[in-house]
């Protein structure tokens, strides 16, 4: 989760946030979201990087409070993260191995960023808090790319958009969130009709299959393709789309909310 400066302190010029221990979250869980974005022929994942000495990048997450429903946090972590409000998102996993924690993260952090490494008994509360075992859940989010701005928060070095396949090493278990993510993304792809949250409000059909081509990482015979699309019933067929030549334009189409 990229959430809380590991070992607050007010005298290195580290991005501090508040003390997580003090923030009435609720103990050892925490929310992980994958948000995938498109855009030219290429699934996308948003991925913040750390803003401390090494290289360090994980999925965007949080904690929830004790008051918060969990869908509640999610749809907070990712407006904040996004800067929109209208996301399609879904649960798909939770992460509760009995050796799951940020022990052997946090290690490597402090190692590389010493001058973190100060344990009164304030820091030392933040350590144990952080370190403990964690239950994560695990949120997928659809978003059309081009209305996202990414967002960073005071513990990031940068905020960006990066290939699925081609993902930096992320901490503790986040490549695996990716994976899980991604598989839950295409078993549901169909049944809930969720593609079209990620392209633009219109499109063409070449843009659809491109789009399905990319998620299951394979070619798809065009005809069938635009048949089974078709029906479905649920698109809307709109003009053609401008390019010159009338007689070859593609037609436009859109969504039926």
């Amino acid at each position: 989760m990229l959430t809380e400066s590991p070992i607050p302190d007010k005298n290195v010029s580290t991005p501090i946030l508040t003390n997580p221990s003090e923030q009435n979250y609720i103990d050892q869980l925490s929310i992980d979201c994958v948000i995938f974005g498109y855009h030219n022929k290429a699934l996308k994942v948003l991925v913040p990087k750390l803003n401390f000495k090494g290289d360090f990048w994980g999925v965007p997450g949080g904690f929830v409070h004790q008051h918060e429903d969990i869908d509640d946090a999610a749809h907070r972590i990712l407006q904040t993260r996004t800067g929109i409000k209208e996301i399609y998102l879904e649960q798909f996993h939770v992460f509760g191995n009995a050796a799951r924690n940020n022990l052997k993260f946090m290690k490597r952090l402090l190692k590389l960023n010493p001058e973190l490494l100060i344990m009164d008994e304030e820091h030392k509360k933040e350590y144990m808090w952080l370190t403990k075992r964690f239950v994560s859940i695990g949120y997928y989010a659809l978003v059309d790319i081009n209305k996202v701005i990414p967002q960073k928060i005071d513990i990031d070095e940068s905020i960006d958009w990066y290939n699925v396949q081609e993902l930096p090493e992320l901490i503790i278990d986040h490549n695996e969130i990716v994976e899980k993510a991604l598989s839950a993304l295409r078993a549901s792809f169909d049944e809930k009709l969720i593609a079209f949250n990620l392209l633009p409000e219109t499109f063409t059909m070449k843009d659809v299959q491109e789009l399905y081509e990319t998620i299951f990482d394979k070619p798809l015979a065009r005809n069938n393709f635009q048949k089974k699309i078709l029906d479905m019933n649920v698109l809307e067929r709109l003009e053609k789309k401008f390019t010159g030549a009338a007689n070859k334009a593609p037609y436009l189409y859109r969504f039926k909310r």
